[in-house]
């Protein structure tokens, strides 16, 4: 089968910056090194540029987990063409194929099945999505947006702009225009390129699956710091309209701080959060799926199993009377009823299911813990 044409302005574009960032940027260090104000602009522009794809083309646009004022609009798009990575509608439109079709060799643009390569720069090394090049069906919403069709209609002039205009200024106003182009430039550029590429290739290839095992998608902690917060991204293949990725306090993703800071002074909003219940119900699964593989070494797997399913329904069943009730309760205080009766009973039988939704969790895990044992102890 012939290959498709090679893009060879793609590939132009990353053995050049790639080769710079290799040799004249660390020759440059030696020669004449690099002050702390370059090194301040570079890693600046890092995030700027980064958070620009994750904040913006990603949660804002791609998945629409949040609203933003037109200013920020414009900053997004501004920041997101400095990452050299095509326009928001393009971006946006190859992103919803993948989460639509993920792993699916034929329609997956960067499918991960077709190996870390491919999924992490092949693609866009040859021409595979030829075929679809241009079709934008499924971003009708964002052919809508003023923002988005701004930046699509002048996509060069502004990518151009940003990436050299930046540098320069920054370069002049530091009194070294070389230095500030090579890092805060080129050096920039590749490494926003490989980070954002390593959500589409390390992402889906190592860490863990809390979450599901329908995709390839991986939860890594390391990758997360490495890539504003998108490491989380098992969590966002199940639960994509979620504006966050890291959903706990102490997980690193600096794109969810961004977007829930803008909002304290009016410049997002309605941010999109999935329910905890099935955050939480889809996590229970997945223990109860690994749980049953293990079961199947032991010598009394009919009896564990039994045992296990039956703890499984119980937290499950726990899980949704408690949601129930919160749901309620919230209802009722927004309605303002004082030390009504109903408000009253309602709470009591709410602190009533936590406590016990607590100990059927604390239950559940030990169960688990023991199933990983030669034989189940009895309780």
């Amino acid at each position: 089968m012939k290959k498709p044409r090679l893009l060879f302005i793609n590939i132009s574009i990353f053995v050049i910056t790639g080769l710079i960032a290799l040799f004249a940027v660390p020759y440059e260090a030696l020669l004449n090194g690099f002050d702390a104000i370059e090194i301040a602009a570079c890693i600046g522009l890092i995030y700027f540029s980064g958070m620009s794809i994750t904040a913006g083309y990603h949660r804002l646009w791609s998945h629409k987990t949040y609203d933003a004022n037109p200013v920020v609009k414009v900053i997004l798009a501004i920041g997101g063409a400095m990452a050299l990575q095509n326009s928001i509608l393009h971006w946006s439109a190859d992103h919803r194929i993948h989460h639509k079709h993920v792993d699916d060799n034929d329609s997956d643009p960067y499918s991960a099945n077709k190996g870390f390569w491919y999924s992490h720069i092949g693609w866009m090394l040859r021409e595979y999505q030829a075929h679809r090049y241009g079709d934008y069906s499924n971003c009708r919403d964002l052919q809508k947006d003023k923002v988005v069709m701004w930046q699509h209609n002048h996509y060069l002039s502004i990518m151009l702009s940003a990436n050299f205009g930046i540098p320069l200024l920054f370069g002049w106003l530091n009194g070294d225009i070389w230095g500030m182009l090579l890092l805060a430039g080129v050096f920039r550029l590749v490494v926003v390129h490989h980070v954002t590429f390593f959500i589409n290739s390390l992402a889906h290839i190592w860490g863990r699956q809390p979450y599901t095992d329908k995709n390839s998608a991986r939860d890594n902690d390391i990758l997360a710091f490495f890539t504003f917060g998108e490491g989380y991204h098992n969590f966002h293949h199940i639960f994509e309209y979620d504006y966050r990725n890291g959903i706990r306090w102490w997980q690193f993703d600096p794109t969810k701080w961004l977007i829930s800071g803008l909002s304290y002074i009016g410049l997002t909003k309605n941010l999109r959060r999935c329910p905890e219940e099935r955050i939480e119900k889809a996590r229970f699964n997945m223990q109860l799926q690994r749980s049953k593989i293990q079961i199947a070494s032991l010598a009394n797997a009919e009896e564990v199993l039994q045992k296990l399913q039956t703890e499984y329904e119980l937290l499950m069943q726990r899980m949704t009377d408690y949601y129930a009730t919160k749901k309620r309760l919230m209802e009722l205080k927004k309605q303002d009823l004082k030390r009504s009766y109903e408000k009253l009973e309602v709470h009591h039988k709410y602190k009533e299911l936590k406590l016990n939704l607590a100990l059927q969790k604390e239950k559940w895990l030990k169960l688990n813990q023991l199933v990983y044992l030669p034989v189940l102890a009895d309780e």
